[in-house]
């Protein structure tokens, strides 16, 4: 569980200069601007009524006299009543005198969570009575005045991290979560990570902070977009999925380096981890390739990440996307544990086994397998029937577990009929031990290889659910997965293409002839950056070239080159090679705090059915309100609601 030192460390690590040099960022451009050292600490209480925040003081300041302010934590016996702030809790000393009657009334009458000013002096605790666990434990503050500044009324919940809460209730009164020590932890460490960012790509870089629209137009593929009504009739604007057009037109614009902490909208509908509006750190440079971009996001990151966390090794590995896909069944996966697709179909070559030899003797058939250690002793017998049910249901999949060293008796009959000199191979193939389950698939190579990528992680949970320790939490593991396909088949009509990526991607170089002849073996230079088995960014370099990007929308993804005339016309006009990332921040906080979701590293997030329980958006507006964009609401029919319910079912708000 995260305690209030994890504030302390933020604090520490802003006092550090951000920047040695006093060089210009350009020469030629921008001789006046420099970059000064920063050597100062953060002044909290500049400006306030306060002199000390609650979490700053120790013995060092003994026989001060200060004013805080701050939350009433908790009261004990009357007599003494702990004072909380942003930065951390302070013991308050109740005078008992009677000449403090008043002041003595009004402390320990004031409830829990009231608003609170005191003013006292700094004394040390009695001897036995440190608290060793709090960073102000060794002193207190002796009460000579104090003043309720609010008084709160009865709570929905405690403010307490150990207090459960639902996420529901959480989010309907999110400004008292806010108030908790790790949403407090989480935002601050968030915010910190954004100027380190800054620091890094405007200071250190030469990036130029652009902000761009955030009403524009509809754009051809991605995710579904947001509309907005306009004044003029049947038109309306469009909210971006991301400022890829813009920054793209920036560096035909010649700004060279962008960069923006970017608001972004994807009307994805009901999805448990999703916000309808997040925010990526947007970037785009202009000359650069596939290594400058990689080595620019890793020198970022490393700037970038919190001190009281292992530091960023670089570079990255990387791995093609087809080889993800055969070793993890995923283009994102978690390289922190083992249990890798293995191919054993060579295996099998000369197996006895009909329906081995029927999968084998097709064009895409192949045999796969993942080796899960010490199953037998971890997994029960329902777990077996749980994953084949699974499969079956899901992938419509046979999974077979083996038990080649272990006495089970619910091994497969299948490995009764395996010869001993095919056992041997599996034993040296999949370097299986004592105890150890095999789980084994045939058929075709993306159906089986996605089946397993999918059993891999499910047999992680149960392990990990008794006991085994397979995905340190503390472990970071970045992988840039590469060599995407530049299209893949519509999932509605797999005769057509459309981006795997977006229409804006670069075909590779070496691939370009195949645009013409046969555009699905294409691949595409884009690049994710994976964490943890999560993708936490993604890129490429694009089509600089006006007639390419042309041919793409318009004969192979058959999109209306009309809506993107302006790029069109933009790319002809001199526009240089260029390419960049978009990083997820939400996502990335997300890991790094090890939050249990993305609403918990956002101050006013939305449910994941795009609901914000505190305020009940989205709202009924009059139709009187509507009567200037045009638009009449067309109520549903009771029979056409509950179609549509049924057709996309929702989920009781988290």
């Amino acid at each position: 569980m995260y305690c209030r030192s994890g504030l302390n460390l933020l604090y520490k690590g802003l006092s550090r200069p951000v920047a040695r040099t006093t060089k210009p960022v350009w020469r030629s451009l921008s001789r006046s601007l420099v970059l000064s050292p920063q050597w100062r600490i953060p002044e909290f209480n500049s400006f306030v009524a306060r002199t000390n925040t609650c979490g700053e003081l120790r013995s060092s300041h003994l026989g001060q006299e200060v004013t805080l302010c701050g939350w009433i934590q908790y009261r004990r016996q009357n007599i003494f009543l702990v004072l909380r702030d942003f930065h951390g809790l302070v013991q308050v000393v109740i005078p008992q005198e009677e000449s403090a009657a008043s002041l003595k009334k009004m402390l320990c009458e004031a409830p829990v969570e009231s608003v609170v000013q005191v003013s006292g002096t700094v004394i040390s605790r009695p001897p036995g009575q440190e608290n060793p666990k709090m960073p102000t434990g060794e002193i207190e503050i002796k009460v000579k005045t104090a003043e309720l500044l609010n008084s709160c009324k009865k709570l929905p919940f405690e403010i307490k991290d150990f207090v459960k809460k639902t996420e529901a209730l959480r989010l309907q009164y999110r400004y008292l979560d806010l108030r908790s020590s790790q949403m407090q932890y989480n935002l601050r460490l968030r915010s910190q990570t954004v100027m380190k960012m800054r620091e890094y790509l405007c200071n250190l870089h030469g990036f130029v902070d652009v902000e761009t629209p955030t009403l524009f137009k509809k754009t051809p593929g991605g995710a579904k977009e947001f509309v907005v009504p306009s004044r003029e009739p049947g038109k309306f604007y469009s909210l971006p999925q991301s400022p890829q057009q813009f920054k793209q037109l920036l560096m035909v614009g010649g700004l060279d380096r962008y960069f923006q902490v970017a608001r972004c909208y994807r009307d994805e509908g009901s999805r448990p981890d999703r916000q309808p509006e997040f925010t990526q750190i947007d970037i785009e440079m202009s000359f650069v390739d596939q290594t400058g971009i990689q080595s620019l996001t890793e020198g970022l990151l490393q700037y970038s990440w919190p001190k009281d966390k292992d530091p960023v090794v670089v570079p990255f590995p990387s791995m093609t996307f087809a080889e993800a896909v055969s070793t993890y069944g995923t283009d994102k996966p978690d390289t922190r544990f083992g249990m890798k697709i293995v191919d054993i179909s060579d295996v099998f070559r000369n197996t006895k086994i009909g329906f081995l030899q029927d999968v084998l003797s097709k064009p895409q058939g192949t045999i796969k397998a993942i080796c899960i250690p010490e199953g037998a002793k971890y997994l029960q017998r329902k777990d077996i029937e749980t994953i084949r049910k699974f499969a079956g249901e899901q992938f419509n999949q046979e999974v077979l577990p083996l038990l080649l060293k272990a006495n089970r008796n619910w091994n497969s009959p299948v490995a009764k009929s395996i010869m001993e000199e095919e056992r041997l191979g599996l034993i040296r193939l999949l370097e299986i031990q004592e105890e150890d389950i095999v789980l084994l698939t045939a058929g075709e190579h993306k159906k089986t290889c996605s089946l397993l990528g999918k059993l891999r992680l499910e047999c992680a949970d149960l392990l990990e659910a008794r006991g085994v320790v397979l995905r340190d939490p503390a472990l970071f593991s970045f992988l840039w997965v590469v060599d995407f396909p530049l299209f893949l088949p519509k999932e509605e009509n797999p005769g057509e293409l459309e981006s795997a990526h977006h229409p804006f991607t670069a075909p590779h170089p070496s691939d370009i002839h195949l645009l013409y002849t046969e555009p699905e073996k294409v691949r595409g230079q884009h690049y994710d950056l994976v964490l943890n088995g999560n993708e936490i960014g993604g890129g490429s370099i694009r089509i600089h070239n006006a007639e390419l990007q042309h041919y793409i929308l318009a004969s192979l993804l058959k999109e209306d080159v009309k809506l993107l005339s302006h790029l069109l016309q933009a790319l002809d006009y001199g526009a240089p090679p260029h390419g960049g990332i978009a990083l997820g921040l939400d996502r990335l906080i997300c890991l790094v705090t090890g939050a249990a979701s993305i609403r918990d590293v956002i101050a006013f997030p939305k449910s994941f059915q795009g609901h914000d329980l505190m305020s009940n958006a989205p709202d009924y507006i009059p139709p009187e309100d509507l009567k200037p964009y045009h638009i009449q609401v067309s109520r549903p029919t009771d029979s056409e609601a509950e179609k549509s319910s049924l057709n996309h079912p929702t989920h009781p708000e988290s």
